[in-house]
């Protein structure tokens, strides 16, 4: 995704957004995000945004045995950031299956695009290891516009 394909979607949508601070502890000798750990900021922006829905995944997971996992992932890299730079992580939901989420996600510092990402996560049922459709109480609060 380029830098102009993540700006003109995210500006007429609902994204969501969270900042996240660069610690040392997520940089390499250099100074530089280590590359893993951009899907660790977006991994929190996915955690953020349903908790913002009133969404708890720690309850999913505890009493209905559900958990999302990620199913694929296409990540680009567009420029480094480093040790103490605030980012923001812009979350998009793209799509929602019966048993999936589809996400637009970007790590951004200021306005300059650092990393974007297609990830697909799954609704797993933890018991059984297998796919299951994402439960109607947790389905009625995500954004009817993005149902396939």
């Amino acid at each position: 995704m380029r830098s102009q394909d993540w700006s003109a979607s995210a500006a007429a949508d609902d994204t969501f957004t969270i900042s996240a601070r660069v610690y040392y502890e997520d940089t390499d000798a250099a100074g530089v995000v280590y590359y893993a750990n951009y899907l660790r900021f977006c991994e929190r922006g996915r955690t953020e945004w349903l908790r913002h829905l009133g969404l708890e995944q720690h309850d999913l997971l505890h009493e209905q045995a559900v958990a999302f996992v990620v199913r694929s992932l296409e990540a680009r890299y567009h420029a480094p950031a480093r040790l103490d730079d605030l980012l923001c992580v812009a979350t998009h939901v793209t799509g929602i299956g019966r048993a999936s989420l589809d996400f637009s996600q970007a790590v951004l510092r200021g306005e300059e695009l650092l990393f974007s990402a297609h990830i697909c996560v799954a609704s797993v049922d933890t018991v059984r290891g297998r796919p299951i459709a994402i439960p109607a109480a947790f389905r009625a609060v995500l954004p009817e516009a993005h149902v396939k």
